[in-house]
């Protein structure tokens, strides 16, 4: 059941009494603090009645032909295309990102959908293998149900990265999204109903978190996918684990950013500022440890703050915002206590570095200096729009400062002398290293993490065989 209720700000006993009442999926528009609508949660019956239903849909879909379900696909593309105002409306409103953004990650979506309908069929087709028999392959058949917890931060992207690869390889795919953005959630699966995936085969499950366990545990779901912290990481891969289900995990992430002393200042500093800055700085692949070496940190640092001060903070539906607030209260106040701390353990505030004295969630794009290992900042991922410098000793340092995090999604090198940076590359700790570019996910590529930013991969072929059972065929 859906509720509609009258603005009203955090701290109002109304929005109070909705948290007494175990109803979590607040809508809640962070520009103006007020929320929008209430979604009631679901009860353990009612998920299992769902899970069930997709574990059903999905014996039929396994035997669909992939041209039916490459159809579905475009489909989808279509409607996002046509309708892609709409959905970065409703991103927007619910989440903060600025509206020029969110149609970004719209188009993006209907790119993901195309791109598996057209390679799905080469990426599922047996693979002839020599061996002892008259004749041996691997054929791809899908696992069943997956399950998908996915985050506030791209509530779309994230989704379709995942479904689509999902789908195209016959499995169904149950939706557990964040509880603050429940009508993305909703409009994710009127998406796929509209574009003629069969009831069941895409299902948002309007379930607290204490419930994944449960999803997890039930033998109507075959796998689960989290994008997400390390925290849920950790209790996702326990769950799944303990029931023998595979998972694929991509979590949080400390991206370096290496600054040799070659680097195209003009491009680097540019970059820099996209990499840290996009999504109000809430990207788990944002650039964000800015490592220099000395013979350009000067003139790093000095670009880099004009740009940063130029950034303009406001109105998110405003298409020349470019930082709109944080998604929450309690993330923007996190968010500080890291900066304050990090100042006050030897860090220099170059920018910014406080909250945004208006209505809503913001915080000034900021820039930390001087950032050391006795740093909260140096250790911690700083999900917001704060960028940190730390100046290395040498080309080698800063290698060795690279790889001190226990993170490793994404990295990325600066330097005009590209096969030296390629070198450099082999060495670095992380699912991807991006030479003279900023780092992002794109579906013709693998992407996911190694250390504490998970296992597994997503996009690309390697992405769609997550997800089936490679089953070796041998015939005397």
């Amino acid at each position: 059941m859906i509720r509609g209720l009258p603005p009203v700000a955090v701290g109002n006993p109304l929005l109070e009494k909705l948290h007494e009442t175990a109803m979590p999926h607040i809508s809640l528009n962070p520009t103006i603090n007020q929320v929008i609508q209430t979604h009631d949660s679901w009860g353990a019956h009612r998920l299992e009645q769902a899970l069930e239903k997709a574990h059903c849909a999905q014996q039929i879909w396994a035997q669909t032909h992939l041209a039916v379900r490459a159809e579905v696909l475009r489909n989808a593309a279509m409607r996002l295309h046509a309708q892609r105002d709409q959905y970065a409306t409703l991103i927007t409103l619910e989440m903060g990102k600025p509206l020029r953004e969110a149609r970004t990650e719209v188009e993006k979506c209907a790119g993901v959908c195309d791109y598996y309908a057209q390679h799905a069929g080469n990426f599922l087709r047996a693979e002839p293998v020599a061996s002892d028999a008259g004749k041996s392959y691997v054929a791809y058949y899908p696992l069943g149900v997956v399950l998908a917890v996915m985050p506030w931060n791209f509530p779309f992207w994230q989704v379709f990265r995942a479904a689509a690869p999902a789908l195209m390889a016959g499995n169904a795919l149950v939706l557990k999204h964040a509880p603050n953005v429940p009508q993305c959630a909703l409009a994710l699966e009127a998406i796929f109903r509209a574009s003629g995936l069969p009831e069941g085969l895409f299902t948002t499950l309007m379930i607290e978190v204490g419930q994944v366990a449960e999803a997890i545990a039930s033998p109507h779901v075959h796998a689960v996918t989290l994008t997400g912290s390390e925290a849920a990481g950790r209790k996702v891969a326990a769950c799944a684990g303990q029931h023998l289900k595979k998972c694929v995990l991509e979590l949080g992430g400390s991206d370096p950013f290496i600054v040799l002393h070659d680097a195209d200042m003009e491009l680097t500093v540019n970059m820099a500022v996209a990499s840290r800055f996009l999504n109000c700085g809430q990207s788990c692949i944002a650039a964000k440890r800015f490592i220099v070496v000395p013979q350009i940190a000067d003139e790093f640092l000095h670009d880099f703050k004009i740009k940063v001060e130029a950034l303009k903070v406001g109105d998110p539906m405003d298409d020349a915002t470019q930082i709109g607030p944080m998604v929450r209260l309690d993330l923007r106040d996190a968010l500080h206590r890291q900066v304050t701390d990090s100042i006050v353990q030897g860090a220099v505030a170059v920018t910014g570095c406080n909250p945004v004295e208006r209505e809503g969630f913001f915080y000034q794009p900021s820039i930390l200096d001087r950032v050391t290992a006795k740093t909260r900042a140096w250790h911690e991922e700083l999900f917001g729009p704060v960028a940190i410098v730390i100046h290395a000793a040498n080309e080698a340092d800063a290698l060795r400062i690279a790889n001190e995090t226990r993170f490793g999604l994404g990295s990325s090198i600066w330097s005009k002398d590209v096969a030296r940076a390629e070198q450099l590359a082999a060495h670095i700790h992380a699912g991807c290293t991006f030479i003279n570019g900023m780092v992002k996910s794109d579906p013709r590529l693998p992407f996911g993490g190694v250390k504490a930013s998970g296992f597994g991969r997503e996009l690309s072929h390697q992405g769609i065989h997550e997800f089936v059972n490679a089953k070796t065929v041998w015939i005397r």
